[in-house]
């Protein structure tokens, strides 16, 4: 599996030459290239993670291609077939498997309303959970996608929710809002945690790849 980092939550994954997107949103440069897509996963309704322009682009090329997001997605993106997904749904597209956890974003303010977000696990191995700290219970993740910096995002809760997933491997994602000297005090904090259960941080940059 073929996992590619983006600017800020844009994420896609290759397996057997085919690829899901999750996140496509309006931090993210315009996508293009992208290689015989079967799914678009959207974590939440919130713009930085999916926009109608980045939809676009991707439908044109892959047309019919389902889109999966929680119900708030549905209803944010009226315009387009979402096929809603909760906490405990799996999902099968050949070759992957999706198993949605969580259900609700992260608490930015009280006097912000919260929203539906889902994290999901693919083919039991990589895992993102969207704007949340959802743990994919029962699961042994391998690679984890883990937040570094966001509104909503104290670095220490962050550091928990790795310390709790204990992945064997994880980098930083969700930090197009950070400095660089604010993502890398944040990736080092994340190193921190994912050694204390004997995983390995990856430094991953937009454009950069990792294989597990």
């Amino acid at each position: 599996m073929h996992v590619t980092k983006f600017e800020h939550a844009t994420l896609t994954i290759i397996e057997a030459g085919k690829t899901i997107v999750i996140d496509p949103g309006s931090f993210t440069a315009p996508l293009t290239g992208l290689t015989d897509v079967v799914a678009i996963v959207i974590t939440h309704e919130h713009p930085d993670h999916w926009t109608p322009d980045q939809l676009d682009r991707v439908l044109k090329i892959y047309p019919g291609i389902p889109i999966y997001g929680p119900e708030g997605v549905a209803k944010a993106a009226a315009g387009y077939e979402v096929t809603t997904v909760n906490p405990g749904d799996t999902v099968e597209i050949e070759p992957f498997t999706l198993r949605f956890f969580g259900g609700r974003h992260a608490v930015i303010h009280e006097s912000i309303p919260v929203i539906d977000n889902v994290g999901v696990l693919v083919n039991d191995r990589f895992y993102y959970p969207g704007d949340s700290y959802a743990i994919p219970e029962g699961a042994e993740v391998h690679l984890l996608a883990a937040p570094v910096g966001a509104p909503w995002l104290k670095i220490g809760e962050a550091m928990d929710f790795v310390l709790a997933v204990a992945p064997r491997q994880a980098f930083g994602t969700h930090d197009m809002t950070l400095s660089v000297a604010g993502k890398d005090m944040g990736r080092a904090r994340l190193r921190w945690a994912v050694e204390q259960g004997g995983g390995e941080f990856l430094v991953l940059d937009p454009g950069e790849a990792t294989d597990l």
